[in-house]
């Protein structure tokens, strides 16, 4: 009550930040009164008047900018580059500020600017998407309104039909003013060719330029134009992309995009919220020929499924003898079990329909189970038992004993640190035997491994993963189904073996398994942009987690007219046959009335259904879902036309508004139906004749069915948002409509989250079979059910949120390091210098440790290791073991090797001459590919078993932050070793040796011997964008003649910086530590080294593992 005073006294947020905009609204139409006297060359000429005073305002910051970046590209020393990186820094928030500043001062003229445009173009024609539209456009008091909050990082919900791809126009044309680039992220790509042709009209009679990233290729030159015009169009999956991509070239000219200074989401709740629970991945090949297994296994997890269906069958069946025999509780252990191991299963369902009371019971049986922690004992009866809610699955004893009868031990993996331990320490072994005996339980337990990973990804392929729901058969091949827009997602594919589970199980060909090369999540992506705004018809739910997640307030924008949609209250039925019976019913009733009529379902399956019933019953219709999404446009068009009848899977984010036909607005009355000889009785659902009569004594005039669009939703989704866009989708810009949902207990959303409190209402309220209910209680029931799934898609959303930002922040040191070899030139020498400073001292400490005397410091092995790693001769280091050290503290030594580094670094650069950067550019980035390439596979691993340390009662995320700083501290050490050793022994081309190495011999330690660069021998751009088909293996080459006395040669190119053979010859000898590495066990990396040093594992054998 208290609240309510409070609102009535000083109003909504909204409207006091309403009051607040109308003096800025009201001086825009001041300016737009001036500029429509004034001639259009003085309009037009506008862009480059506000440009000039941009300019003028940032000048000097601009020029402090510009002379900081060439002092740090001519310093060579590390601490004063860092100083004037943070100077650089500092500068860059001014100029973001000062910008920002002089975009508020000039707004109200800017926005002026755009609408008396808008005014000029009205009657003029543009191409659009290949047809031909006329301009009628001028931007209402509410739309400039939802512009100044767009321009100001917000937020701005307006309903469906208030044009908000007008609205967008505004700070689009504001902010490109800057010259950064202003980006409009679309869902899908019809929409970002159609706004930026649409809009590109207005633009473009203003000055400004207008891109479309969808229609070109990735990484080519025509998509690089599209990014360098003033405003930029695309949908939120390529401008991700983009941004992987731009950090996997290896030359600037080949990226694309530029900075992120300002970003507009359309549909941002779809894009920032819903998608954002799956990461965007650029994968490729594995390396591994795993996906025979999958077809190998799939006929043992398909007879277990199959088996698993008798199991439940027979549960039931004993379940409803138990409730003949009046023992409820033993029917209710029964059918939670068949719950269990299989939710959807047809009997169990029509069962739970059929006496809504059975849930409660069901409900009591887990409470007691999980209370008393016997849950695991109920389901080892079951082979497997599953988790709808949390989409996990569990393989039992059983399930394994079915899998493998006569191999009990087939799927257990070995303790391998254990084993290999025990190995070591058998003395009764030779040193060759205990090698033998380490690769063989290396070999068993990847099998193994690999085994059970196999088969729990098809057994999640047969129970979890649904033909028509979320993928389609297209073509021969597995498509994913957007959950949130029913669209297909062609090149998309999901990660962890999950989608060639689905391939196996389908009979279509299994492609090659894949590995991420790339990620970043949608929430990191844009929380790049300077600024962020975002615009939608539902926003307002989700209000908390745009301001916890993005820091965006939400503001509702009111709309030009008031609605005028009815929508009903929901009519829940007990079976799903009894509520399709009812919808076709329902749009039979509504077709013969002429009224325009759209059904939402949430999946392909579901509208084929519907389909093959409206055909029967002889209404006409339309299909739009992912198998005839190519018709979309024609069928949408058509949608509000006198008795059109469409079946769409969710129209979220479809972007065209429904626009209805002539006489569609008119109510439907007693005196039309009339006119048009209509049957009463039938089409006003009154069947008694008695009622018939007393429904004419209404007169004329008594309303039977409202006009407009009518939407019906065929159920209830996991998100109220999305039904909110469903429902939105009728009564545009005022509009008469109606809405309504027919639901079942049979549905997800009531089976999952809230059939158990729903179940009860019905039974109080005294439903019958077949009959419907429709009440508030119901409705607000379901309401909770939606927040509840709501809540923990939110959690979902966090914990990958809370896990990526650790990634995150890994992330941003390597493409800036990245960013900064492509870009460097001169810059770059002094920080390729900086990791061979930082590469020394690590070798230092192996030969040399600080706390040991100079009498036991192996100077000859690190006399050898700089001659091998550095191709450098250290004269004042012994020549043989057991020779006199020639220093006596370490910092002597210290100083020396660095000195001898430095000296043969310069030289080496000397040497290279003109092709100095481009080599250097290419060491750094090929390094930094293939050790950011290895890091990302560990970190997928550890964040896959970090969730088992939460039974250790330790916090899973913490433990993560805690691995993956100590792995990241590990990648970079590494990297810089592996860049070091690569820029010494890069040749332009086959040479003689120097006189320096001139009766040195190159094996004199074998456990040295020379190896290539630490890169793979797959050529990079096989790995860009989508997973490409796998390519045939080579030849094996033959062995090697020993050495040549003389320096090696990679065959650098100078001019592009690439291997100049084919970098399937670059596969090079490994020493035997990257040996180790490739073998290595699968250990904790701060666990105890297996060797029984008692040495951690990362700083004995697992040493750059």
């Amino acid at each position: 009550m208290l609240k309510s005073l409070v609102r009535a006294v000083f109003g909504t947020r909204h409207t006091r930040e309403l009051k607040r905009l109308q003096p800025i609204v009201d001086e825009i139409n001041r300016e737009f009164a001036r500029l429509k006297a004034v001639p259009e060359e003085e309009l037009r000429a506008q862009t480059e008047r506000f440009r000039t005073l941009i300019r003028e305002a940032t000048a000097e910051v601009e020029a402090e900018l510009l002379e900081l970046r060439a002092e740090r590209r001519a310093s060579e020393d590390a601490a004063e580059r860092e100083a004037l990186s943070q100077r650089i820094g500092d500068a860059e928030a001014r100029l973001k500020a000062e910008l920002e500043a002089v975009l508020d001062e000039i707004l109200p003229e800017a926005f002026a600017t755009v609408k008396a445009a808008a005014a000029r173009l009205v009657g003029t024609q543009a191409t659009v998407t290949g047809q031909t539209l006329t301009w009628d456009m001028v931007h209402y008091d509410v739309q400039l309104i939802g512009g100044i909050t767009l321009h100001q990082g917000k937020v701005a919900e307006m309903a469906t039909g208030e044009g908000k791809t007008l609205v967008a126009t505004l700070p689009l044309y504001l902010n490109a003013l800057a010259g950064r680039g202003a980006h409009l992220v679309t869902v899908n790509s019809y929409l970002a060719q159609r706004d930026s042709e649409w809009m590109g009209h207005l633009y473009g009679y203003l000055g400004l330029t207008t891109g479309c990233i969808d229609l070109h290729e990735p990484n080519t030159p025509e998509r690089r134009a599209a990014y360098a015009a003033d405003i930029t169009y695309g949908t939120n999956n390529e401008f991700g992309f983009d941004y992987l991509r731009d950090n996997m070239v290896h030359g600037s000219e080949q990226r694309v995009q530029r900075g992120h200074h300002y970003a507009i989401v359309d549909e941002v709740d779809s894009v920032l919220i819903d998608e954002a629970r799956t990461p965007l991945i650029i994968s490729g090949p594995v390396g591994t020929g795993t996906n025979a297994a999958y077809a190998r296994y799939n006929p043992m997890v398909s007879d277990l499924a199959r088996r698993q269906t008798r199991l439940v069958n027979d549960l039931i069946a004993q379940a409803e003898k138990d409730i003949e025999g009046g023992d409820s509780y033993a029917a209710g252990e029964k059918l939670f079990l068949a719950r269990r191991g299989s939710p959807r299963n047809k009997r169990l369902l029509k069962m739970l329909a059929d006496d809504p009371g059975l849930v409660k019971v069901m409900g009591k049986v887990e409470r007691d189970y999980m209370m008393d922690k016997r849950v695991h004992l109920l389901e080892e009866n079951m082979l497997y038992s599953m988790d709808e809610k949390g989409h996990t699955i569990h393989l039992t004893d059983q399930g394994l004993d079915v899998l493998a009868p006569d191999d009990h031990e087939a799927f257990i993996v070995p303790d391998i640190s254990e084993e290999i331990h025990r190995v070591d320490l058998d003395d009764s072994l030779t040193v060759d035997e205990k090698r033998a005996a380490r690769d063989e339980l290396e070999r068993e337990y990847a099998e193994k491994s690999e085994k059970i990973h196999i088969i729990h990804q098809l057994l999640k392929a047969y129970t979890l993963f649904n033909r028509d729901e979320q993928y389609v058969i297209q073509g021969g091949e597995v498509m994913i189904v957007d959950e949130f827009t029913g669209r297909m997602m062609p090149g998309r594919r999901w990660s962890d073996g999950l989608h060639q589970a689905v391939e196996a199980k389908e009979g279509v060909q299994v492609r090659a398994e894949t590995q991420t090369l790339a990620t970043i999540t949608i929430q990191n992506y844009f929380r790049m942009f300077d600024k962020l705004g975002g615009m939608t018809g539902t926003a307002e739910t989700e209000e908390g987690e745009f301001h916890q997640i993005y820091g965006l307030d939400v503001m509702v924008i009111p709309t030009n007219r008031n609605i005028q949609r009815s929508d009903r209250h929901d009519l829940v039925y007990k079976t799903r046959r009894e509520k399709l019976n009812a919808i076709v019913e329902e749009v039979r009733r509504l077709h013969a009335m002429e009224i325009p009529v759209l059904v939402g379902t949430v999946s392909v399956d579901v509208s084929e259904t519907l389909s093959r019933m409206l055909k029967r019953a002889g209404v006409p219709h339309e299909v739009l879902n992912a198998k005839q999404h190519q018709r979309e446009a024609e069928i949408v068009s058509l949608a509000g036309q006198p008795g059109a009848v469409t079946i769409a899977t969710n129209m979220a984010g479809r972007g065209t508004d429904i626009k209805l036909g002539a006489g569609v607005t008119e109510p439907r009355t007693i005196r039309w139906l009339k006119e048009r000889g209509a049957d009463l009785a039938e089409l006003s659902k009154v069947p008694d004749p008695a009622e018939v009569v007393d429904l004419t004594t209404k007169g004329d005039d008594y309303v039977v069915a409202t006009g407009g669009l009518h939407i019906i939703g065929s159920e209830r989704h996991e998100s109220r948002r999305i039904d909110r866009q469903l429902r939105g989708r009728a009564g545009r810009q005022g509009d008469p409509g109606a809405s309504q949902f027919f639901l079942s207990l049979e549905d997800d959303l009531m089976r999952l989250f809230g059939s158990d409190r729903i179940a009860a209402i019905m039974d109080r309220l005294g439903a019958e079979e077949g009959e419907v209910i429709t009440h508030p209680w119901i409705t607000n029931s379901i309401g909770g059910a939606q927040q509840r799934v709501e809540l923990q898609h939110f959690e979902s959303r966090k914990r990958l949120l809370d896990y990526d930002d650790v990634m995150n922040q890994q992330r941003e040191v390597i493409y800036d390091l990245r960013t900064f070899a492509l870009e460097g030139g001169e810059e770059l020498r002094g920080e390729v210098w900086e990791m061979i400073e930082r590469a020394l001292p690590v070798i230092l400490d192996e030969y040399a440790p600080a706390g040991a005397s100079a009498d036991e410091w192996d100077l000859y092995g690190l006399r050898q290791r700089l001659m091998l790693d550095f191709m450098v001769v250290a004269d004042r280091l012994p020549a043989a073991e057991g020779a006199a050290p020639a220093f006596s503290t370490r910092e002597e030594l210290d100083d020396y090797v660095v000195e001898l580094a430095r000296d043969h670094y310069h030289d080496k650069l000397e040497r290279f001459g003109d092709a100095a950067d481009p080599v250097l550019r290419y060491v750094v980035l090929s390094t930094i590919d293939e050790k950011w390439k290895d890091h990302l596979y560990d970190l997928d691993h550890l964040k896959a078993s970090i969730g088992f340390r939460g039974w250790g009662q330790k916090d899973p995320l913490l433990e993560y932050k805690k691995e993956a700083y100590d792995m990241f501290e590990d990648l970079m050490t590494d990297l810089y070793a592996a860049a070091s050793r690569f820029v010494f022994r890069a040749q332009l081309a086959p040479m003689e040796p120097p006189p320096e190495f001139a009766g040195f011999d190159m094996n004199e330690r074998a456990d040295l011997a020379f190896s290539g660069p630490d890169f793979d021998a797959e050529p990079m751009e096989a790995f860009y964008g989508e997973e490409p088909e796998p390519e045939p293996e080579p030849a094996p080459a033959p062995e090697p003649p020993p050495p040549p006395r003389r320096a090696p040669s990679l065959g650098i190119n100078p001019y592009t910086a690439v291997p100049a053979t084919p970098p399937q010859q670059l596969r090079t000898n490994r020493d035997e530590g990257e040996a180790a590495k490739a073998a290595a066990p699968t250990v904790g990396r701060n666990d105890p080294c297996p060797c029984g040093s008692g040495k951690k594992y990362k700083a004995c054998h697992g040493r750059g593992a």
